[in-house]
């Protein structure tokens, strides 16, 4: 069975998505998934795409009722001066920040580009004769974070074991008034702790972790076997080693699976939920994992998320074996992505301060 459940889920939504969408985006999309362009990637594009043709029905650019009808005729009498009209509308009017607003005439300009350079109309000239996106600069938005922000969000040295413990059992006092809210935390605790020890143990991402199915498990060398990012394949999985806590807390979650989630018949899934109404178990979703965390996170005391655990889990990594064996562990393809994690675990950079 396929653990790259995600992938399929926004494959779906892709597919539903282009219903509403013009002839000439539904061939775009088509050509994006036979390079093997993500599905994740795509669903984005097309939301982005919705924006736009909104905000051109809105202005009065075209006569139609709906994105399906805007024909490819509208897209080559744009001007750059409409574009940064439009610009202008994503900053002030949608409040969009500026690395969204990038992404969103990043994803304009892929598809001018594929309907001007790339697809043909039957006499093999262009789709689109007139590419507008060509003279629009986007701007380059840095992708390094800020250190010391990037530090107050993390769980450093001795507040990963103390996370852990307060999911485990110290949530129960901050929440002894409230009984929903202690029955849904007794029920879950063994869970939602399997499943934090496991990522701030292994550094996993969230999707590699609700993707997990019972045989990809190896307790007895501590490895679970998970398809990586941007992987289709199954012979394409990879081992990931996690730590001896992560076991125990997993083998914890093991014992209970079967009585409090009673899956549905054939549900390989590693993680459980049960739904409002349901009687069994299905598969966690992603969205799930990434509420429990904030939960915890902020009866906590700190401003994390479920991607910050992987940060932490490699800062301290990175902390005690170098970035090396990080890189290895966390399976980036460069070393200036690991290399954030260096000058976040930089211990002499505080102690300068504090000798000031």
């Amino acid at each position: 069975m396929s653990g790259n459940v995600i992938k399929e889920k926004d494959l779906s939504a892709v597919m539903q998505r282009l219903g509403s969408m013009p002839w000439y985006v539904d061939q775009y999309v088509h050509y994006q998934l036979s390079k093997g362009a993500s599905p994740s990637t795509l669903l984005g594009y097309l939301i982005d795409y919705e924006v736009f043709f909104n905000w051109m029905m809105a202005e009065g650019m075209v006569t139609v009722d709906a994105c399906k009808e805007i024909p490819l005729s509208a897209l080559e009498k744009l001007r750059v001066e409409e574009i940064t009209n439009y610009r202008l509308y994503l900053q002030h009017y949608r409040g969009n920040k500026t690395r969204t607003r990038s992404r969103k005439l990043s994803a304009l300009k892929s598809l001018f580009h594929y309907l001007s350079q790339i697809a043909e109309d039957e006499e093999q000239y262009p789709l689109l004769k007139r590419n507008v996106m060509a003279k629009v600069e986007i701007g380059t938005v840095s992708t390094k974070p800020d250190i010391n922000k990037l530090r107050s969000k993390l769980l450093l040295e001795n507040e990963i074991v103390e996370f852990i413990e307060f999911v485990r059992d110290g949530y129960r006092e901050k929440i002894t008034d409230n009984k929903q809210a202690l029955y849904a935390y007794e029920m879950n605790a063994i869970r939602d702790t399997a499943i934090i020890s496991l990522i701030l143990g292994s550094g996993l991402r969230v999707s590699e972790v609700v993707n997990a199915n019972l045989d990809d498990l190896n307790l007895k060398d501590r490895i679970i076997t998970i398809l990586g990012k941007g992987q289709n394949d199954e012979t394409e999985k990879v081992g990931v080693l996690f730590s001896q806590q992560a076991k125990e807390d997993l083998m914890r979650y093991l014992e209970v699976r079967e009585t409090i989630y009673k899956p549905v018949k054939g549900e390989q899934a590693l993680f459980l939920a049960i739904q409002n109404g349901e009687s069994s178990g299905n598969r966690m979703s992603k969205r799930a994992m990434q509420k429990i965390v904030v939960k915890y996170a902020r009866a906590f005391g700190k401003a994390t998320t479920i991607h910050k655990l992987r940060q932490s889990f490699a800062t301290e990594y990175n902390r005690r074996n170098g970035i090396q064996k990080t890189k290895i562990q966390l399976r980036h393809s460069k070393f200036e992505t690991t290399e954030i994690y260096a000058l976040v675990s930089d211990k002499e950079m505080v102690e300068a301060i504090d000798r000031i």
